[in-house]
């Protein structure tokens, strides 16, 4: 599901105007001290200072200082009691810190890839094998870019951002309908079509649903609008003002390799960024796509080489366009 690959975005937005103002600045240090932190990771392009467990340092909210492109894992995990799951979903944030320019990737599910040390699979495989650092690892190698960090959360954490919220308001395009008993109907799905607000619960099934012809299609696209919907809503004023209890009501359901210094520094970074104009992809794309059998099942595959060069072409397109601005605007100066 949508979970925490959609925190990745919409932590850094969090933090970053919570820095802003002295009050917030407590609130950011309890969650970013209280939330799982795997490992004081740093990344020689972060830009990460060696006092990262100072709180005053955390207040302050410091700047991203690295120049390198930052893409950061967002996992969504369907772990239920004592089974670790498979990743829900899969969702890579890339962001250029001289460019500005951002890209949401969402990573089907279905395709078949190569998984270190576990031969090939469908990539919701890798987190069952090895969690979210062969995950990780599994995407980096497919999407042909290095993977900084991860943030992963799980149907209640989502749940409880989106209530944290007080809900979201979405044009849902089509009656939707599942029901399972394995899951003794506890995330059963039942909408209507039209324009809804939205608690944590309903939003849940909404990001959730693929049991018709268009399958994960269609549902990380309806992903990746909710997403877009969930961070507006974060950076609304209203909401500026509910930081602490946002904060709170997220911190147990993430598990993150990012120290909080590195979030902070991210969110510096996040908040130049303008929703409305983030690049959204899926991946692979359709014109890279073909289908293919693994045994009795069918898979996703696609052709590793072409989908690393979309990547980085996409990338490139961000630097031009970049340098055309600059240019222009130098030109305007004159």
């Amino acid at each position: 599901m949508l979970k925490r690959w959609l925190w990745g975005t919409v932590l850094t937005l969090v933090l970053a105007v919570t820095g802003v103002i002295i009050y917030y600045g407590y609130s950011i240090v309890h969650f970013a001290n209280s939330i799982s932190t795997v490992t004081s990771a740093s990344s020689s392009n972060d830009g990460s200072d060696k006092d990262e467990n100072s709180n005053a340092s955390l207040v302050q909210i410091p700047k991203w200082e690295g120049q390198e492109r930052v893409n950061i894992l967002l996992i969504g995990g369907d772990s239920r009691g004592d089974d670790a799951g498979r990743s829900d979903s899969v969702m890579v944030a890339s962001i250029d810190p001289v460019s500005k320019k951002a890209h949401l990737f969402s990573v089907l599910r279905d395709t078949y890839v190569d998984i270190p040390g576990h031969s090939k699979s469908r990539l919701n495989a890798a987190f069952s094998y090895g969690g979210a650092e062969l995950t990780k690892q599994t995407v980096s190698n497919l999407l042909g870019i290095p993977i900084q960090h991860y943030v992963y959360t799980d149907f209640t954490g989502f749940i409880s951002l989106v209530d944290s919220l007080g809900g979201i308001d979405i044009d849902v395009e089509k009656d939707m309908y599942y029901t399972s008993k394995a899951d003794k109907h506890m995330y059963d799905i039942d909408l209507k079509k039209g324009l809804q607000h939205m608690d944590g619960k309903t939003a849940l099934q909404y990001v959730r649903f693929r049991h018709d012809a268009t399958s994960d299609f269609t549902r990380t696209q309806r992903q990746r609008i909710f997403m877009t919907e969930l961070a507006k809503k974060m950076q609304s004023s209203t909401s500026l003002f509910k930081v602490p209890e946002i904060l709170e009501a997220v911190a147990p359901y993430i598990q993150t390799d990012l120290s909080p210094a590195q979030m902070l520094k991210l969110a510096s970074l996040g908040f130049d960024i303008r929703v409305n104009e983030m690049n959204q992809h899926q991946i692979p794309p359709n014109k890279l796509l073909t289908n293919e059998r693994a045994g009795s099942a069918q898979v996703l595959g696609v052709n590793v080489p072409r989908l690393q060069a979309y990547i980085q072409k996409l990338f490139e397109e961000d630097h031009s366009d970049s340098n055309e601005a600059e240019t222009g605007q130098s030109t305007s100066n004159e």
